[in-house]
């Protein structure tokens, strides 16, 4: 391995530490804000014109009117600790409220008169904190009802941080601990589509038994959901760059990372802008590789990860949206799940748009790998005529406009066994570190796991930097620099 030697890691007296992080992703967003705020004098480089990632806003000349758009539904829980940290270190707060008591409409919608249910905590303790809303849960056979809480009792013994579990899939579990294809779908599939990005059959047991223990098992408000109801945009961009800019971070967007070499006194040099002339150098102490797996592997210094080729085979998953403006009001509550249609989640999206007439729904699409590369004539075929079904106020109105956003390579693909892929933080080359949610976090690849990857690789920067953090067992809490 070639590379700075790690003695020279810490060099009392010396200059002020300097930081590299590529990719302004929530991720390298919150290393950067991490090193920032540790005294470290931090550059933020980014390829593209914005920061976010892939949870990201833009611009639409809407034949209903101008609109901001979402690329993607993006939504949290009480229990995501690391990205509520990062809405208060940016000022969000507010703006992306979680709901008084965990509430989720759910419409089935096979019957031909679609029945409404409701998965709602009361404040009880858990796991009963959830049995009354399982007990009426209408979507489910009273046996079925049963079998699903002994199958939660189930769950919530198992160690999600177990190797054994992730070589098996979740749905192979389920039926094995009395769950019906009907449980699945109305239940596990519910819950797990939407934060694994995988249907059970598809999905690592160790991703699933962590989302579930987590979100449902740990404590009574920990699936409490939180909502954006300004433009991610607004967050992740706008607020996100002021925040950075005011802990000092130097901003570069439209600027992307080309290599990353091994320089003199145990420092790194990146350099960037390979279409320019001259192309622009960094020396930094420290770098932190905030870009998707494929990227990574493409950045990272020779030997800095032994058996680095297994980044290229943690897969991806895509995620469709099918965005709907009506000339009126169709639909009274903020969101719903919905059984038995080829909808999957629908959100009222028209306050954060700045649409001023009608009403904007957002249809997110999780694991839709049959659907991403339809053409848009076809998915408004499919989109426009379920959602009349479902919605009877839809059927008399006019849809003003119809489009669809993709994100081909949304996540990482949480199929079993994609746990031994997952990276550290740390690399074999000292003060080069990894971030994304694809790295190791336990996490599937949500905001939150965006943000632990960011904190852990910050911490490892710092302490290969001789300034280890203190007080930071919890990712996404604040920490100190240790001078």
């Amino acid at each position: 391995m070639t590379g700075p030697d790690p003695r020279m890691a810490v060099r009392p007296g010396a200059a002020r530490r300097r930081a590299v992080v590529i990719g302004g992703g929530i991720a390298g967003t919150t290393a950067a804000l991490k090193l920032a705020d540790a005294g470290v004098e931090t550059t933020l480089v980014e390829s593209r014109p914005r920061l976010g990632g892939l949870a990201f806003s833009f611009r639409r000349d809407s034949p209903a009117g101008p609109i901001s758009v979402d690329n993607g539904q993006h939504v949290h829980l009480r229990c995501c600790t690391a990205y509520t940290w990062f809405l208060e270190r940016i000022g969000g707060t507010e703006l992306a409220p979680v709901q008084r008591r965990l509430d989720v409409p759910v419409l089935d919608a096979a019957p031909e008169r679609p029945r409404l249910g409701r998965l709602r905590r009361s404040a009880l303790p858990v796991p009963l904190h959830l049995a009354a809303s399982l007990a009426r849960y209408p979507h489910l056979s009273p046996l079925e009802r049963v079998a699903a809480g002994r199958a939660a009792l189930a769950l919530k013994k198992l160690d999600p941080a177990d190797p054994a579990l992730d070589g098996v899939d979740f749905a192979t579990w389920l039926h094995r601990h009395g769950q019906s294809d009907r449980a699945i779908e109305a239940l596990w599939d519910l819950v797990g589509t939407a934060t694994l990005n995988a249907r059970a059959p598809h999905a690592s047991l160790g991703l699933a038994a962590m989302v579930f223990k987590t979100g449902l098992l740990s404590e009574p408000g920990a699936a409490d959901l939180g909502v954006s109801r300004v433009p991610l945009g607004h967050l992740h961009d706008t607020l996100a760059r002021a925040s950075l800019e005011a802990a000092g971070v130097r901003v570069l967007t439209q600027t992307k990372a080309d290599a990353i070499t091994a320089g003199q006194g145990g420092r790194w040099g990146v350099r960037a802008g390979k279409s320019q002339e001259p192309p622009v150098e960094y020396e930094a102490d420290a770098v932190v590789l905030a870009v998707p797996q494929r990227e990574a592997h493409g950045l990272l210094p020779e030997g800095a990860l032994p058996g680095s080729r297994r980044l290229l085979d943690i897969g991806t998953a895509p995620i469709l949206n099918l965005h709907v403006i009506y000339d009126r009001r169709v639909l009274r509550c903020p969101f719903f799940a919905t059984l038995g249609s080829p909808l999957q989640w629908i959100f009222d999206r028209t306050g954060p748009s700045g649409l001023e007439s009608g009403q904007y729904l957002a249809v997110s699409q999780s694991a839709a790998h049959d659907e991403i590369d339809l053409p848009v004539g076809v998915l408004r075929e499919r989109c426009l005529p379920e959602l009349a079904r479902l919605l009877p106020a839809a059927r008399g109105a006019v849809v003003r406009d119809f489009f669809v956003t993709r994100e081909r390579t949304a996540t990482f693909d949480p199929r079993p066994g994609v746990g031994r892929l997952r990276p550290a933080a740390r690399t074999e080359a000292p003060g080069v570190c990894l971030a994304g949610a694809w790295t190791d976090t336990g996490w599937p690849a949500t905001m939150e796991s965006a943000v632990r990857s960011g904190t852990t690789a910050a911490r490892e920067a710092l302490t290969a930097m001789g300034r280890p953090y203190d007080n930071d067992t919890v990712p996404g809490t604040t920490g100190r620099a240790v001078a």
